[in-house]
């Protein structure tokens, strides 16, 4: 099994991200672990009667269907791979079709109850601690920019230009994409950057949300925060990051920005979106955007 020439293939040539090649090796190795148990052969010469076998194995761990055509997703990649090394003359899921699912509907959080967790944070922000003033601008960068979980754990304090009141946010792909910022996240990133120089003593730390101590946020601790705070004012069963960058899409449009303009904001990354948008301007989607969004106008 050539793991290791498989994880270079990814990163090299699919330019996976470091999430993407991780999830991938975890599901060789849970499929991997399942022959050794029930079939003992190896992944490189199972067949699709193993494969099969692995799939009705899972349902009946209670995995859904999403979850198992995701593994199997991962195996086909890597059986890709064996093809184009020339270590494999056929794949075992030449023939496979996806398992259906059902439509998952997620609905964003309306803007009530968005206004009911902003309107508390509003009054004053002044005399507020490290801690709570950080959390307090992750979410409203989440819900007032449409970033990812990743872009905003990644976001240095260079990329954050208050001025120009914009952030250079680096994407999948490390694609980098300018994304402006509306007028009441600029008072909060100023006081949030008072405090920090007051907190963090180590001037080379570059990230922008970092813990009382310096480290970097985590994946799991931005998740907990998020769920935390719209547990609040919200009885949705999703309140994670991704759902913010959903509301925030959901409104902006609502609210009569263009849909291109929207999908260049979130950085996505097709190739047909892509040219529909080449043409818009940082300047004219600082327009459309500030425009749009329910939270742009001053108080």
């Amino acid at each position: 099994m050539s793991l290791s020439a498989f994880q270079d293939y990814l990163f090299m040539e699919r330019m996976a991200s470091a999430h993407t090649i991780k999830a991938y090796l975890r599901d060789l190795h849970s499929f991997e672990d399942y022959l050794k148990v029930d079939h003992q052969v190896s992944v490189d010469s199972a067949s699709y009667v193993h494969i099969r076998s692995w799939m009705v194995f899972l349902m009946d761990q209670g995995n859904k269907h999403q979850t198992i055509n995701r593994k199997i997703s991962s195996l086909k990649a890597y059986y890709l791979f064996l093809l184009k090394a020339g270590l494999l003359s056929q794949s075992p899921l030449e023939v496979h079709q996806s398992l259906k699912s059902r439509p998952k509907l997620s609905l964003p959080f309306s803007l009530n109850e968005m206004n009911a967790l902003f309107d508390t944070w509003d009054r004053d922000f002044s005399e507020l601690g490290f801690d709570e003033t950080r959390n307090r601008l992750m979410i409203a960068l989440l819900y007032g920019t449409g970033i990812r979980r990743a872009e905003l754990i990644g976001l240095k304090i260079i990329d954050v230009d208050i001025e120009r009141a914009q952030i250079k946010v680096l994407g999948k792909r490390n694609k980098e994409r300018l994304v402006p910022l509306i007028e009441s996240l600029l008072p909060l990133l100023r006081n949030y950057f008072t405090l920090r120089s007051q907190v963090i003593s180590d001037t080379a730390i570059p990230f922008l949300l970092v813990k009382s101590d310096g480290r970097k946020l985590s994946d799991s601790f931005v998740y907990r925060l998020v769920n935390r705070y719209l547990s609040e004012v919200s009885s949705k069963e999703k309140r994670s990051p991704h759902m913010l960058r959903h509301t925030f899409a959901t409104h902006v449009l609502q609210s009569g920005a263009d849909l291109n303009s929207v999908k260049e904001l979130l950085g996505h990354t097709s190739l047909a979106a892509t040219q529909v948008y080449t043409h818009n301007s940082i300047e004219d989607l600082k327009k459309s955007y500030r425009g749009a969004h329910p939270r742009s106008t001053k108080k």
